[in-house]
């Protein structure tokens, strides 16, 4: 297979150009072919004088790597796939600004480490699925980010032996290594402003079903538990999009009497719950408090500014890139749980 696609007059027997190889680069460079690879992929063995030489050669014949070819030959392919729960969203459309902070976060950490990165590739529904792209060399190892309610996928994931990080809750018993913010921490700062503020009607929206949340809750409830006069209602959401959210919470206000306190599994869903308490005519702060979650950059822009917990997600991406690739490196990695802190704004 030639090893780059050149602009050179070089003439086939048919007359037209060919594509120089690395054959011929190392004669006119006067080296060896072996040589000639170790100066292309960065290789310390090569002295300074004959690197220069090669790559002064190649630029000149216009030579280019061929980089498909080049990762058929190394032991790596040099590319992580970076999965997303498109499953939690309406449609699989994700508008939450929080996970592509998170992504950006990963591709920065990524591009930095010269690794490639390939977004949620299709099929991949189960550990199978997992492996098999895998052992295809597909990718080096698996950023998720966000667990959902895949638990048990990932779970069956990490005893494949494909290296595999996770954002998501952080539990000892989870088998993989994860990544995320003390939820429960989160859930019990949301519950103290509510203290805080008197109110004594709360209202949880989001799918305990998904872990981080399910810890959230409980930390709303343990905020709660020794107060006898605080009642803690649970609405579940079948879609973390912005409309199915809206449509959820105007339906319960339309059946139940309205809550004076309000946390939200995320700041999006908080700016849904409030346009569909609006409509009620009960607006934040006057009628009820409300907190959100993930301190996206729009929550101090919105009217009313939104009272959020804040997760350390300037780290995260970062973290997620370290942890895998010392997993891909045969090494071991052990969860963070990141800090939390509330912002208090208007609602």
């Amino acid at each position: 297979m030639n090893e780059a696609a050149p602009r050179t007059n070089r003439k086939s027997p048919a007359g037209g150009e060919t594509r120089l190889t690395m054959q011929d680069i190392a004669r006119l460079a006067n080296v060896s072919t072996p040589t000639v690879s170790r100066v292309l992929n960065d290789s310390p063995l090569v002295t300074g004088e004959t690197r220069e030489r090669v790559l002064e050669v190649a630029r000149r014949h216009g030579y280019a790597v061929n980089r498909n070819a080049q990762k058929l030959r190394q032991a790596r392919t040099n590319t992580i796939a970076v999965m997303l729960d498109f499953g939690s969203h309406r449609h699989g459309a994700i508008g939450d600004p929080f996970v592509f902070e998170l992504l950006a976060g990963v591709s920065e950490a990524l591009s930095i480490r010269n690794q490639e990165l390939l977004l949620s590739p299709p099929g991949m529904e189960d550990a199978r699925a997992f492996s098999d792209f895998f052992q295809a060399r597909g990718a080096d190892g698996f950023i998720v980010l966000g667990q959902g309610t895949r638990h048990a996928m990932l779970r069956a994931v990490s005893r494949t032996n494909v290296p595999l990080v996770v954002w998501g809750a952080v539990s000892p018993d989870a088998g993989y290594c994860a990544i995320g913010s003390d939820n429960v921490a989160g859930g019990r700062l949301a519950g103290e402003h509510f203290l805080s503020r008197g109110r004594q009607r709360w209202l949880f929206i989001g799918d305990t079903r998904h872990e981080e949340l399910r810890l959230r809750y409980e930390g709303l409830c343990l905020a709660a538990k020794e107060q006898a006069d605080v009642s803690i209602d649970l609405l579940a959401i079948a879609s973390m999009a912005f409309t199915a959210t809206a449509e959820t919470v105007t339906d319960y206000l339309r059946d139940a009497p309205p809550p004076d306190a309000v946390f939200a599994f995320s700041d999006t869903a908080a700016m849904a719950a409030i346009g569909a308490f609006k409509a009620r005519g009960l607006t934040a702060p006057r009628e009820y408090s409300l907190v959100g979650y993930n301190n996206i950059p729009p929550a101090a822009h919105f009217s009313p500014a939104l009272t959020t917990i804040e997760q350390k997600t300037d780290v995260a991406g970062a973290l997620l890139v370290e942890k895998l690739m010392q997993l891909i490196d045969g090494g071991r990695s052990r969860s963070v749980m990141l800090p939390t802190r509330i912002v208090v704004r208007e609602t």
